[in-house]
């Protein structure tokens, strides 16, 4: 199952954590599979653990599924398995474990949607948390919708518009453990208001707060929950402005340069080029060919094991 950046205790972050300071725009994500499909349960065998504020699940909605599936084959190795009630969705597997979902929804005529990765955030209540998003000013976009395997889920854009899911699952989250390379490893957050975004991320799943220090004059904050990070906010740069804030997910690779040739291979193209990251491996963002984007993050056995006093 994806682990999404757990690796990462909240001491000494800024030597421990990767954050983006591109933006890339997309648009407002308001499809959700069809009402009796079969999703899967989150975490097979169950378990108990309930970790509020982690990203624990991402689908891709793309207008062209089988496209989509041949690019993140050939990219993280990744098998696809189709579920019943929906054709047009597919559950994404790396080494047998489910990582992710794929959703074929077309573009209407005279939209201009970007394809895009929407992000899970674990809840215990989805219709407690869409009370608070919206006394907080986000808005919905899809209502709360239960799946009888899956669990109850829900679409908001927050107020800077960034667009994210909610999810209460039924079969508990996934554990806190290092991501294997082709499994999800950092979540980030681009946005034009720094302060406000998190706030309302605050006033949902009571992160706890830690402002790194910054370079480019620019707001990097990290949200943390039980002791682990769980995704980092990046404020856009002044002459960012007019792109869309969005959730952006990273993927753990071998190698960040040989994905991104793999991925331009693929028919997708290179959004922002391999450079060194503040942990010492490199990262990259990929679009995939309906342009989608995706991060690519490398990250040592070794680092990841250590403990920050």
């Amino acid at each position: 199952m994806n682990r999404f950046g757990h690796w990462m205790r909240p001491v000494r972050l800024a030597l421990w954590c990767t954050l983006l300071t591109l933006a890339t725009s997309t648009a407002a994500i308001n499809a959700a599979p069809a009402a009796g499909i079969e999703l899967p349960p989150l975490v097979q065998p169950a378990n108990d653990e309930h970790h509020p504020g982690k990203v624990i699940w991402a689908d891709l909605v793309t207008p062209d599924l089988n496209q989509a599936e041949h690019f993140y084959a050939g990219l993280f190795g990744w098998t696809f398995q189709s579920v019943a009630g929906d054709p047009n969705y597919a559950v994404a597997l790396m080494d047998g474990e489910a990582v992710g979902g794929l959703l074929q929804r077309a573009i209407p005529a005279g939209q201009h949607r970007q394809p895009a990765w929407l992000t899970f955030i674990a809840v215990g209540d989805v219709d407690a948390v869409k009370r608070s998003a919206l006394a907080h000013g986000a808005k919905v976009l899809a209502e709360p919708k239960t799946y009888a395997q899956r669990g109850r889920q829900a679409v908001f854009a927050d107020p800077d518009g960034a667009v994210f899911a909610v999810l209460a699952s039924s079969s508990g989250d996934p554990p806190d453990v290092l991501a294997a390379p082709g499994e999800w490893l950092w979540s980030s957050l681009l946005v034009k208001n720094a302060d406000q975004e998190v706030a309302f991320y605050h006033s949902l799943f009571a992160y706890d707060i830690f402002d790194l220090p910054s370079d480019d004059n620019s707001k990097h904050v990290i949200l943390s929950s039980g002791d682990f990070a769980r995704a980092g906010v990046t404020a856009l740069q002044g002459d960012s402005m007019r792109r869309h804030p969005h959730w952006l997910n990273f993927v753990r690779v071998q190698d960040a340069e040989a994905s991104s040739a793999k991925a331009v291979e693929l028919g997708g193209r290179v959004l922002v080029e391999p450079r060194m990251d503040r942990h010492g491996g490199k990262l990259a963002v990929v679009a995939d060919p309906s342009g989608a984007p995706v991060g690519l993050m490398e990250w040592s056995d070794t680092d990841s094991q250590e403990q920050p006093q």
